[in-house]
Parts: C-alpha cells; structure tokens; sequence
C-alpha cells in the first residue's frame, strides 16, 4: 500500500483521535502524495529537426507542341513523328538527369536539298538522320565554348554519328562533313531542354559517306572598268549633245594624221598637186 492510501486510512480511522498536530502532519502528507501523483516523470527536451523542401519538379516540355507553334519546323517534325523518334527524344528530355539539346532545321533547309537525298534513305537511316540532331545532354549557348575544345561530340544517333562545334565570337558554329551550318537563333533554353534553330539539314557521314564534293569555289572578283560615255539617244534628243559629239568623231577627225591632200590628176600629159 502506498503512503497515499496509508495516510487515507489512518485519517479515516483516526481523524477523530488525531489532535490537531497530527491532523495537520496526515494532510501535509496527503497533499504532498497528490502532487507527485500529478507531476509526470521528467522527460529530456524534445528537438525538432526542420524537414527539407522537396525540390521542385522540373517542368515538363511537350516536344510536339513546342516544335508546333515555335517556328517554320513543320518537315522536321513530320520525320520526328513518321520515325517515332519524338517519342525516344521526348524520354530522354523529361525521365533523364542529363536533359536534351536538339537542332532543328527550319522548312526552307529541307527545300533547298537535293529530292534524291532523303527520298533514297531507308527507314532506319532516316531514323538516324533525324537522332543525328541531338544530343544526349542540355547544352546552354555558353557550353559550346568548351565544346569547342572537346572534339567530335555523340549524338543520340550513338556510333560513328558526331558532330563538330566550334563556337566563333559566340556564333556557333555545326560541322557533319556534308553540312556546315550554324546556330541562327534559340527556341527553347531552360534546363533539361534545349531548342536551337539551324539553317541546313545535318546530314552524317555515316549515312553519305565520306567522298564529300569539295565547295564550290569562290566567284571570280568583277574587275573595275572604266565607265563608257552615254550612248546618243535612238530618236536624238537628250544625249544626241555635247557628249555625242565628244563620242562621234567630225570629218576633219576622219582624215587626221593627214597633214597634206594630194590628188593627182593625170590629164593630157600633165600632172597637178594640191
């Protein structure tokens, strides 16, 4: 039995017997067995430690709707679409850590090309051809600084399908042995996707091959010519002035260099100088 029910009993037993120092001693220790009773055991101090914040989510690009509405890439986005190739493109730029850099050529790039060069392909090269334009990592316009340094850099289209960067005063510049070409403007920048438009197709090595035609060379420069005086007019108006005489010699001019006329007339045996 606790002191609590002890000291209960005795006041209950004795409290008529009790005088009042004994009374007084009972209810200071009653109330003393109630208040520990109360009081909890002592605890250590709880420490709250603060919960990180999720990092955000990052955004998710629709490749189709962006190519769509962002310019004139209306060819390249069927190829993307006929191949499937948007579909492997769309993966590796929103469920991959390395994101996407892709270069799309504009229509009039896909016009100016010979009929016979993509018509010719398979199916499988012209999958390649269209994973030819990108690249496995998001590259911002001021990463192609040290890419210019790096060598020949893999596409999507893996193996032997590269591609040579070098970055001029900050103009990019994109060489595939058939295709030189370079970076015309930025359609899409924000980490895990880059968009970059391009005035030529890329076309690859590996699907062309590497007898490359060597460029045509430079015109020939226009050598300077004197100007010609005006020609007189048809019906000899304006022009038919000073500058037409200046042009058309008089018939003093016809005979000159002759400083002397000799007619020589023979006649009855006698000759006559003039």
């Amino acid at each position: 039995m606790g002191s609590l029910d002890r000291c209960s009993v005795e006041f209950s037993d004795q409290i008529l017997t009790m005088d009042s120092g004994k009374i007084f001693i009972c209810l200071t220790t009653l109330l003393f067995a109630y208040t520990q009773a109360a009081t909890p055991a002592h605890s250590p101090p709880i420490i709250l430690t603060p919960t990180p914040a999720p990092a955000p989510a990052p955004t998710y690009v629709n490749l189709t709707d962006l190519l769509s509405v962002a310019g004139p890439f209306s060819t390249f986005l069927k190829y993307l679409e006929s191949t499937k190739v948007i579909e492997t493109l769309q993966n590796q730029a929103n469920n991959t850590d390395e994101g996407i850099t892709l270069f799309v050529p504009k229509d009039k790039a896909f016009s100016s090309l010979k009929k016979q060069s993509l018509s010719n392909l398979t199916a499988d090269q012209l999958k390649q051809l269209c994973l030819f334009h990108a690249l496995p990592h998001y590259y911002s316009l001021s990463d192609f600084k040290n890419l210019s340094d790096a060598g020949p850099m893999n596409t999507l289209a893996g193996g032997s399908y590269t591609l040579n960067f070098t970055d001029i005063s900050g103009t990019v510049r994109i060489g595939s042995g058939w295709t030189n070409t370079e970076v015309s403007s930025s359609v899409h920048s924000t980490d895990p996707v880059a968009i970059y438009q391009v005035n030529k197709v890329l076309l690859p090595e590996a699907i062309f091959g590497t007898d490359i035609p060597p460029p045509a060379p430079a015109p020939a420069p226009v050598p300077d010519i004197a100007p010609v005086a005006d020609a007189p007019d048809a019906d000899g108006g304006k022009g038919s002035g000073s500058a037409a005489k200046a042009s058309s010699p008089s018939s003093s001019h016809r005979i000159l260099g002759w400083r002397w006329l000799m007619m020589v007339v023979v006649s009855g045996g006698f000759v006559v100088t003039l």
